[in-house]
């Protein structure tokens, strides 16, 4: 009886102790607390907001279900295999702890852990590292610790929770390989169905990995997983779970995997699972919230069927483009300095920035020539291609030439009133461009900056019909240097007309030698300060040409500063997200646009006027528009092109009565680019991305964009804006143009287009 007594007490002890974390000796046990609120790391979900689900947040890819909604196939191989008597004990199987190790000692490799035991260990860590304490890096003894700790939590378990709500814990918190964590995700990974469908050939491959996932993963190790799947099948016909006639029939089935599932994700998506999540970076930590763990529902802005659109005309226009590109390179280097002589040595530096090239130099003891020799040994390799992945023969030089140059893009568009993004396409695809077009990337804005310039003209008293000469402009000015500096801007053709010009008709005509005329009458501080009311928040030098866009902006900043002129002059800003649903269905957090004024309401209204002019004035520049069924039913549409130098950046700028969409094309590389205006000025390359996707858009009116006129004005217009210009005239018999020196009215624009003879425009 005594040594009874010291037993039941060295283990009342030792169990306190435990529990305790006496001295640090023992680590960490789950409280009662825990147990009665277990964590689990579960997956947010990211929908459109026609509510479809376009990608997933997660640290363990974890959707959790509920136990009717898991197939009985499941249950009975899990319980054949891993605790055939999990209905009968309490947590901890001591008959069949007992049986285990007498097959230990007899060479088997059979288990003592019963299913609770297992979420235990699951649930909480009870063998990672920060669960052990001091007695715990004792071989032998740490895992006499780490056993009595999970035997005691399977008794808390046990006692809280039902036999069916551990069997459905369990399932939804073990882990089954490639980064599939529950059945859901397992099901869905490994043969492309729910839970529910799983019948018992696939429930065995499933239940089979638990043993050791890797071992027995059936995409890495088919033999192994096959293997056990047939030890599954048998303890399922021991267990009475099969019949003989079944299990015989089973064993002759292959896998039978279907690894067909689209886990949610697009060429774009992932770009706009980036930028939601840094959206969403300052709430979450105000809020205290991982969207990575926390089952959360989140809503964004975007209409699907419009990203779709989107998408699908971005790849059609970006495969035409980049095999003009190609067609101009064909045979010749494309990497040029501004003199259009080869930058030497250009693809060994951007090699120098691949992760093979740091490896292969610690490998080859910083031996250089070698290592470049191997990266120029050729092998298949699979490249990505408009036509899709292609295998082909190439060196690691020559794939990287193939990806530094291709074209890149990126797209926004915005309801300009509530603020709310409808599209957002980061770049061509997110594999093998991770850089984000939209917001990440700032690239020179060339004449799609101009309209700010103008407007610091109208916000200081001009009207749109105020005339500039089209002239020689020369303006000295000191520079950062404080050196005495000469500018002298030439218009994209090279020409000037010498003739009188309202802002409106210049605006479009997109002449630099008016816009710099204009920059230098107001202030080129205050352009600065213009596009920075606007929107614009990178920093913008203040030189002479500003007003020219010889800064670097982003599309995300240059569709926010457009939408104020849509918007009553109201600087509006843009949301990614509507609202965020916690894991029981609670709204937790809904998001409004913040607007503020920034220009009158007057002034937006006239540049919206005027943007309508590049399309409507003589020699705009957005007259390539006419070749799009765009301009039904009176149907209204403003716009700037913007050319960067060297055609290194072409932009394209739209704005209507629903939608403010900017579009931007190039290569990353900025010393490879398109060679003239015919083929690399924004009209060429973004405006077509543009103009397709809203003529593919105003098919479907259902989304909410269609045809009309631009908003009447709210407030009452003062300034002259009405001044029509001479309508140029084409001779067709001589290269001449000439010029009607007297205002004219304009005929109808369903009845006539302007023929864009002024030449390219920067």
């Amino acid at each position: 009886m005594r040594w009874i007594l010291i037993l039941v007490y060295a283990v009342i002890l030792f169990t306190c102790a435990i529990q305790l974390n006496f001295l640090g000796l023992f680590g960490y046990s789950p409280t009662k607390t825990d147990i009665v609120l277990p964590t689990l790391n579960v997956s947010s979900e990211l929908y459109t907001a026609d509510s479809v689900l376009i990608g997933r947040y997660f640290r363990e890819d974890r959707d959790p279900v509920a136990f009717d909604s898991i197939s009985p196939a499941i249950l009975d191989a899990l319980i054949a295999t891993e605790d055939v008597r999990f209905y009968q004990h309490s947590g901890v199987d001591f008959r069949g702890l007992i049986g285990s190790v007498i097959s230990t000692l007899r060479g088997s490799d059979r288990g003592g852990s019963t299913i609770t035991q297992q979420l235990s260990k699951n649930l909480y860590k009870t063998r990672y590292q920060e669960s052990q304490g001091l007695l715990g890096k004792i071989p032998g003894v740490g895992i006499l610790i780490t056993k009595y700790k999970e035997w005691m939590t399977a008794f808390k378990l046990e006692s809280r929770y039902s036999k069916q709500e551990i069997i459905t814990m369990y399932l939804n918190t073990v882990s089954f390989s490639n980064n599939a964590y529950g059945i859901k995700s397992a099901s869905l990974r490994y043969f492309n169905k729910f839970p529910s469908q799983i019948v018992d050939r696939e429930a065995a491959v499933l239940i089979g990995m638990l043993k050791a996932t890797t071992l027995y993963n059936p995409i890495r190790n088919p033999k192994n997983a096959f293997k056990r799947r047939n030890v599954v099948l048998g303890q399922m016909l021991k267990e009475g779970y099969l019949t003989e006639a079944e299990h015989t029939q089973l064993l002759k089935d292959s896998l039978g995997l279907n690894l067909n599932y689209n886990d949610v994700t697009s060429s774009n998506d992932s770009y706009l699972r980036t930028a939601v999540e840094k959206w969403l970076d300052k709430w979450s930590k105000e809020n205290n919230i991982d969207i990575y763990t926390s089952g959360l529902k989140i809503y964004t802005t975007i209409d699907s069927r419009m990203q779709r659109i989107a998408e699908d005309n971005m790849a059609d226009r970006m495969r035409e483009l980049q095999n003009r590109f190609d067609n101009v390179w064909r045979g010749k280097t494309p990497w040029r300095d501004k003199s259009g002589e080869v930058v030497p040595n250009f693809l060994e530096d951007q090699a120098r920035n691949l992760p093979i090239y740091k490896t292969l130099m610690a490998q080859h003891g910083n031996n250089e020539e070698q290592v470049f020799n191997i990266m120029r040994q050729t092998k298949e390799m699979n490249v990505f291609t408009w036509d899709g992945m292609e295998k082909r023969e190439l060196s690691t030089m020559d794939s990287l030439q193939h990806y530094l140059t291709m074209l890149n893009m990126g797209m926004m568009a915005m309801d300009p009133y509530s603020g709310e993004v409808k599209v957002w396409i980061g770049g061509i695809n997110h594999r093998f461009y991770k850089f984000d077009h939209v917001n990440q990337a700032r690239r020179q804005a060339g004449s799609t900056f101009k309209p700010f310039a103008y407007m610091t003209a109208l916000e200081s008293g001009m009207a749109p019909c105020d005339k500039y000469e089209d002239k020689p402009v020369r303006i000295e000015f000191i520079n950062d240097k404080k050196e005495n500096e000469v500018w002298e801007p030439k218009n994209a053709d090279w020409n000037f007309s010498h003739q009188q010009m309202s802002l409106r008709w210049a605006m479009a005509r997109s002449l630099n030698s008016v816009t710099a005329q204009i920059t230098n009458d107001v202030g080129w501080d205050n352009v600065v300060k213009m596009a920075h009311k606007l929107g614009i928040t990178s920093p913008l030098a203040s030189v002479p040409s500003v007003g020219l866009g010889s800064n670097d902006v982003s599309v995300f900043e240059m569709v926010r500063a457009y939408a104020a002129f849509m918007n009553k002059g109201k600087r509006t800003e843009p949301i990614l997200v509507s609202k965020i649903v916690d894991a029981n269905g609670r709204t937790i957090a809904e998001f409004e646009s913040e607007q503020k004024q920034a220009i009158s309401p007057e002034n937006a209204w006239l540049m919206s006027y005027m943007l309508r002019g590049t399309i409507e004035e003589p020699g705009g520049t957005s007259q390539a528009l006419w070749e799009w069924d765009l301009f039904k039913d009176n149907n209204e549409i403003g716009g700037k092109t913007g050319t960067s130098s060297d055609y290194v950046d072409g932009w394209y700028m739209g704005v209507t009565k629903d939608l403010v969409a900017g579009v931007w094309v190039g290569c990353d590389e900025q010393s490879i680019h398109f060679t003239s205006s015919a083929n690399g000025e924004g009209s060429k390359t973004a405006l077509p991305i543009y103009a397709s996707f809203m003529e593919e858009l105003y098919k479907h009116p259902e989304l909410g964009v269609t045809f009309g006129k631009f908003p009447e004005a709210t407030v009452d217009i003062k300034k002259s804006y009405l001044c029509p210009s001479p309508r140029i005239r084409v001779q067709t018999d001589s290269i001449s143009t000439e010029l009607d020196e007297f205002d004219i009215e304009m005929p109808d624009f369903e009845e006539i287009t302007f023929p864009d003879i002024i030449g390219p425009e920067l």
